[in-house]
């Protein structure tokens, strides 16, 4: 005997219909239990990708039943943003029509599937019912401090018309339709999430059998860093240039200071100079790249001198001022101080630019090599040399007491700087809260 897929299917979908055999109604009787996937953006028809996902998902709600539980497994469509208006423009037509067009396709053909949803809870993004609680909780927000507008520099998608978050930047590309991403200067809506950075870090402690990979990436995403904002002068001025490190103990080998490219005192120190024609130039050209590529380890560091010159604090020396472009605004104080010897990034640049190398950390076991001979840059601990009076002090040692130094001469101070940024939410388009 044939086996007819299609009546029998029909047939028992039908009757789980009338008998609601997926709705979780209140039963004290029973351990409850939530079951949620990935809501699908209803900008076409379902594809494999969906039914791999959902019959996971599927099995797991089935599987849950069968052991006693009381199973709440929703259903909903994702269904506000880039997708689905650009599906609408692709089909010449509006993003609202389009959208509850395939929504209605979705659901079809989802009930065709035969999944365990309870479509009596079933949700749409683009619905007033839902996404007037996005706008009030915007407005709680607002009204706590937590959402504010600022203008600032972003990844901006010239294709999609849109801003891009870092990690949708993909190799100096936008990551839906790879047009090569520029930075762009915007007034957009923030987030606050910096106000929980302490808590964002320390509540990692309670997440058990997580990976390490993920704690340690979500431990740099919001990146903890102590250290010293340093007080470079500007030869010249009474201005003062702060810069942030986290390897004090490195101070006396400083032979150059670098800012960001979009650091507000750029323009003002190549004013009038014979390099100012040549530092707009490369201004320009860091704007058509990516954050993530500018700081990538295996792309070459550019740059340029601005012509001006600053002073080392701790022993007056004049060092030359450069713009690079991998040097961010958002992390520090948008300006490094560069140790050659000590930083490989740095002892590239500098050997690049044939900029001075100096030693100020010996390793302990006496081999010391003349900085020109050196092949990479010393990063280990060791013994402070060429330091003043912090000579022949182990180096984790000179970090604290070189800090507290500055600080009561007042030429630096003990600081915590975190690479967690406010949360960018605005997006450049019609279909949306």
């Amino acid at each position: 005997m044939q086996y007819n897929f299609k009546a029998i299917e029909e047939k028992w979908q039908k009757h789980w219909l009338k008998q609601q055999a997926f709705h979780a109604a209140v039963d004290a009787a029973r351990k409850k239990y939530y079951l949620l996937e990935m809501f699908p953006y209803p900008s076409g028809k379902i594809h494999m990708g969906h039914v791999r996902n959902y019959t996971i998902g599927d099995v797991a709600s089935r599987f849950k039943t069968l052991q006693g539980f009381n199973v709440m497994h929703p259903m909903g469509f994702d269904a506000f943003g880039q997708p689905a208006e650009n599906a609408a423009i692709k089909n010449k037509t509006k993003p609202d029509l389009w959208t509850h067009k395939c929504i209605k396709e979705m659901e079809t053909e989802l009930k065709k599937m035969g999944f365990s949803y309870d479509w009596e809870r079933e949700i749409s993004t683009c619905d007033s019912d839902y996404y007037k609680w996005n706008q009030w909780i915007f407005l709680k927000m607002l009204e706590r401090g937590l959402a504010y507008k600022k203008a600032s520099g972003v990844n901006w998608c010239p294709s999609c018309q849109t801003t891009l978050a870092n990690e949708e930047v993909v190799d100096g590309g936008c990551w839906r339709c790879h047009t090569k991403v520029e930075q762009k200067d915007l007034e957009q809506w923030y987030l606050k999430i910096t106000e929980y950075k302490e808590r964002l870090l320390e509540d990692l402690g309670q997440l058990q059998h997580w990976p390490e990979r993920v704690l340690a990436m979500q431990n740099n995403w919001i990146g903890r860093s102590s250290g010293v904002d340093i007080y470079f002068g500007l030869k010249g001025s009474a201005k003062i240039i702060p810069v942030f490190t986290t390897r004090v103990d490195t101070i006396f080998g400083a032979t150059y200071i670098v800012l960001a490219p979009e650091h507000p005192l750029v323009k003002e120190l190549i004013k009038g100079r014979p390099e100012e024609k040549n530092v707009l130039s490369f201004i320009d050209k860091v704007a058509g790249e990516s954050k993530l590529v500018r700081t990538s380890s295996d792309v070459k560091k550019e740059g340029v001198f601005t012509g001006a010159l600053a002073v080392n604090p701790v022993n007056n020396e004049e060092v030359p001022i450069w713009v690079a472009d991998y040097v961010l605004m958002e992390y520090g104080t948008g300006a490094i101080m560069a140790v050659p010897t000590h930083d490989q990034r740095d002892f590239l640049f500098a050997k690049e630019h044939q900029l001075p190398l100096r030693l100020v950390i010996a390793p302990q076991d006496g081999s010391v090599k003349p900085a020109q001979e050196l092949k990479e840059a010393y990063e280990g601990d060791g013994v402070q040399v060429n330091s003043g009076e912090f000579n022949g002090l182990n180096n984790l040692e000179a970090k604290v007491r070189i800090a507290s130094w500055m600080e009561q001469k007042g030429i630096g101070r003990i600081q915590t700087h975190w690479r967690l940024r406010d949360w960018l939410i605005s997006r450049q388009r019609y279909w949306g809260t």
